[in-house]
């Protein structure tokens, strides 16, 4: 067993990739780090990394061990789907068009969790405890984590990375709203008789996006957004009968449809914190935001707070001060993309026309109006460099960014 008697300048809750990304960014900035998770299982999920993410993963040598699973996003597609008289124009993005290569990579969750956990073993200022947190109780040198096999560790600030549910945040004392939609995703792969191009196609449908996004190969990942209901008599279909179902909603625009990977529905919810650190603990992932999947945000988001709470810990004398600029750096983010999320969603639910209108009317001025388009593009990749982690911009060239 690990010594648990250090007191370590990072304690990080939490195995997921955004609690291995926190851990990791934290010891090649040179803190000693207590990662307590047991070991990862099987995610069949996919994720939709963007270029700023993409970035820190090559500057910390992890980019090369999953990049030959991947397939760029080099065009995002809109397509009104809803029926209604009024119905948006086509939308498509094209990725050069901001001199990016692509948008965004997908790939399934299990190669990158691997790649990060191969990288956190090579780590020597990384301990880690295979288990799971069972409490926290503060003291005036940091918070102390409860360990699930009865030990316990000292730490002088934490990141709770212990997802939607976190004990860490309880703990912590910060209080959230949560919210729930009336709908429920239904994520699979396909395989699919025609290529995708890299084209990431999004349907906009009244119980919310159908989308498709490229993997490699003739092979795509699945989210179709339904009524609880509609989920759950897709879910009851067998392989065949899904395959030419979401092949008849796509409109065929990928040829005959095949399931080609384990199925899973989940209803759609949102959660938002009222600070995003707060005695001594800072809120990772899940812990700090929960989204709809729309736009791919949702683990793009959690790699910026593992980015972002490194960097303000570089060096930082004074913990608590550290967390305080955490919390004040990441909040603009979060909030933002949260609500506006949230906006869309709603928007595609409601019946009322003045709704309906603004969303048609937005999306026809971005495909028409070139400086619009190209704002909405580039901060839906990332955020402005001012709230966007040093390790992660594009000129990486300040002494915050020792990462690599």
């Amino acid at each position: 067993m690990a010594n648990s008697n250090q007191t370590f300048d990072l304690g990080v809750a939490g195995g997921g990739p955004a609690g291995l990304a926190t851990a990791l960014l934290a010891a090649r900035a040179g803190l000693d780090v207590a990662l307590v998770a047991p070991k990862a299982q099987e995610d069949h999920r996919t994720f939709a990394l963007m270029a700023g993410a993409v970035r820190m993963l090559q500057r910390i040598g992890v980019w090369e061990r999953v990049a030959s699973s991947t397939a760029p996003l080099r065009t995002l597609r809109i397509i009104d789907d809803t029926g209604r008289l009024l119905r948006a124009p086509t939308v498509e993005f094209h990725a050069d068009e901001i001199d990016l290569d692509a948008f965004a990579w997908n790939f399934p969750a299990g190669p990158l969790v691997r790649a990060l956990e191969e990288a956190v073993a090579d780590e020597p200022r990384i301990t880690r405890f295979e288990t799971n947190v069972s409490g926290v109780t503060p003291s005036e040198a940091g918070p102390i984590l409860g360990l699930g096999d009865g030990t316990s560790v000292a730490a002088r600030a934490i990141a709770a990375a212990d997802g939607r549910g976190s004990i860490c945040r309880e703990a912590a004392g910060i209080a959230v709203d949560r919210w729930s939609y009336p709908q429920t995703a239904l994520v699979t792969t396909i395989e699919h008789d025609r290529p995708h191009g890299f084209v990431s196609t999004e349907f906009h449908r009244r119980t919310g996006p159908y989308t498709l996004v490229p993997l490699p190969g003739q092979r795509s990942s699945v989210v179709l957004v339904e009524t609880a209901k509609g989920a759950e008599d897709l879910m009851a279909l067998d392989d065949d009968a899904l395959g030419a179902e979401l092949s008849r909603r796509s409109h065929r625009l990928l040829g005959q449809v095949r399931i080609a990977g384990p199925r899973a529905a989940f209803p759609l919810s949102g959660l938002l914190p009222r600070s995003f650190a707060q005695n001594g603990i800072a809120l990772i992932g899940e812990a700090a935001h929960v989204v709809p999947p729309i736009g791919a945000q949702g683990l793009n988001l959690g790699l910026r707070d593992a980015a972002m709470l490194a960097e303000c810990l570089t060096g930082a004398p004074d913990p608590a001060a550290a967390l305080q600029d955490y919390d004040r750096r990441r909040r603009t983010d979060v909030v933002s993309r949260s609500a506006a999320i949230d906006l869309l969603n709603r928007s595609l639910l409601s019946d009322l026309v003045p709704a309906q209108a603004a969303r048609s009317l937005g999306l026809f001025a971005m495909s028409r109006i070139e400086p619009l388009r190209q704002r909405m593009m580039r901060e839906g990749v990332a955020p402005a460099d001012a709230t966007l982690p040093a390790i992660m911009r594009a000129d990486d060239d300040t002494p915050s960014a020792r990462f690599a």
